[in-house]
């Protein structure tokens, strides 16, 4: 049996954590048991999963980002993870330039990076534009009292349902500090209206365009903050008259801002990123 060494970075976007291991420097033959493995927050470094940096397939792209879920499920997208692609390549010396483009599962996402004093202090994301209606994602006739309303333990959800390349209900609740979320989060996820299960983001507006959300992860449970949930949620609140616009979204790991102006009809995300610690892992083969 040989063994060989890779060195992985840990870094969180409002405190939704992942590893991080550049496939320019080390081969990652399968993530998905990594993840599972490395994701571990008693046996193994612990996070929300695993996002590998690499080369893009095509010409059009900087960088590739692939998302592994803690369970090892590949993601289609992660908008915290983005942030955080972008601060470590242009810190860690991958790249000069402040606007870059990121190859993913759902697309080429474009990222602006704000440079103060050689470190990246925000990144706005261009997340595209927002689905309402995906049918290999979503099919609500099969919703228990119409589209948009699903039963959970016996509680009603009435929600919209937004594609930011990967699936998401938003539901919004009186008292959002007060739901279950690990209990109806996990029986939303696995609703037969969602074929590939889906993330669910439960929300409530506290005024003057604040959001707050807290966030049930396909693949991942509960995480302190979702990238693309935020996206939904904005969208949502939008769509369904609660909120302008541009709206503040508070999770449980932070602040994201959203802007979906009606000029492209594109959903811009901006936020932090940082770095946690770097390490290595011995792998056995």
């Amino acid at each position: 049996m040989t063994q060989r060494t890779i060195r992985f970075t840990k870094m969180h976007g409002a405190g939704n954590d992942y590893i991080y291991v550049n496939t320019l420097l080390y081969n990652m033959p399968d993530p998905n048991t990594a993840s599972i493995a490395w994701s571990d927050r008693h046996k193994g470094i612990g996070s929300d999963g695993l996002v590998l940096i690499g080369a893009p397939e095509g010409s059009d792209a900087d960088f590739s980002m692939r998302i592994f879920n803690a369970d090892g499920s590949e993601a289609m997208m992660c908008g915290n993870a983005s942030r955080c692609v972008g601060k470590y390549v242009y810190e860690r010396g991958l790249t000069r330039k402040t606007s870059i483009r990121l190859e993913t599962r759902s697309g080429i996402k474009t990222l602006k990076l704000q440079v103060e004093g050689g470190k990246v202090a925000s990144v706005t994301v261009d997340m595209l534009e927002p689905r309402t209606e995906v049918p290999a994602q979503y099919v609500p006739e099969r919703c228990d009292m119409g589209g948009g309303k699903l039963l959970a333990d016996g509680r009603e959800f009435a929600g919209t349902f937004v594609s930011m390349g990967n699936p998401h209900f938003v539901t919004f609740v009186n008292d959002v500090e007060s739901i279950d979320v690990a209990r109806y989060g996990s029986i939303l996820e696995h609703h037969e209206a969602f074929p590939e299960r889906c993330n669910i983001e439960f929300a409530q507006v506290t005024g003057d365009g604040t959001i707050r959300t807290r966030v049930w992860e396909r693949g991942s449970g509960i995480t302190m903050a979702c990238g693309t949930g935020a996206c939904a949620t904005a969208v949502a609140a939008a769509l369904t008259g609660r909120a302008g616009r541009t709206s503040c979204i508070v999770m449980d790991g932070g602040t994201i801002g959203i802007s979906w102006p009606e000029a492209d009809n594109h959903v811009y995300m901006t936020g932090g990123a940082e770095f946690v610690f770097d390490g290595e892992i011995t792998l056995d083969e």
